[in-house]
This record gives C-alpha cells, structure tokens and sequence, in this order.
C-alpha cells in the first residue's frame, strides 16, 4: 500500500540568511583583511600595484626598512594568495595576483549585497553610490 507523504514546506530565507558568508570564504576574509590592516603591508601592494612587478631589494629601498622586515611582510601576502612570486637568477620579483584579490572582493559584495539596490548592507549600516551632484 502507498502511503502519501507531504514534501517538507519550504520557509524563505531572510535577506540576512541569504547574504551569509561561507564559512571558508569568511575565514579567508578575516585573514585578508588583517592582512590589509597593516600600513607596509598596504604600502607593498600599494608599489607593488604601481609598479607591476618589484624585487625584495627594490621594496627595501621604497619602505625604508630591513630585508628580513620586508620579506616577512612579503610572506605573509603570498601564503594569503594576493601576491605571487617569480624568480630571476638570485632575485625574487613580486607581483600582485589581481585575480585572486578581485574574485575575493568580488565574492564579498556579491554576498552582502542586494541585487535589486545599488547598495551593500551590513549589520549596522548601508553603503550606498555617492550621486555626481553630491560629490
């Protein structure tokens, strides 16, 4: 004999349900984001974005601080996927992985924001597009 079984009802979820982070992506953001709080970290990307591809020696000279302090900051940005690197003879050349730091960044607004609105909600408040005439 078949029984009838009533499928599970389905509830919405809630905007802020369907905006949660993966827990991987949000451990790698966290991560990013120490990272990028740092002022030589921000300066490293900062030249390394300016001038494309820098070795360590160079990066010395522009933050104005020792080779082991450089490339300790330097590590920590390649284990982190958002710099790469290339060596030439006995010099190590940094470059930024755009596409690593863009699908990152990508994937954040993608989950936080409302597809409907030109804006991105977190918890406590809403970033919204500045109009020309408020600029």
């Amino acid at each position: 004999m078949l029984e009838l079984v009533e499928s599970p009802v389905r509830q919405k979820k809630s905007l802020a349900e369907k905006n949660q982070l993966p827990d991987q992506f949000q451990r790698e953001l966290v991560q990013m984001f120490k990272l990028l709080s740092d002022e030589t970290r921000l300066r490293v990307l900062m030249y390394l974005y300016r001038e494309a591809e820098l070795h360590v020696s160079a990066l010395c000279e522009r933050l104005q601080q020792s080779q082991p302090a450089v490339s300790h900051h330097l590590a920590l940005l390649r284990e982190a996927g958002l710099i790469g690197c290339r060596r030439d003879g006995k010099h190590n050349f940094y470059s930024i992985r755009q596409t690593h730091f863009h699908r990152v960044v990508a994937q954040l607004f993608q989950n936080i924001a409302d597809p409907g609105k030109l804006e991105f909600r977190f918890d406590e408040f809403t970033v919204t597009p500045r109009r020309k005439s408020e600029a």
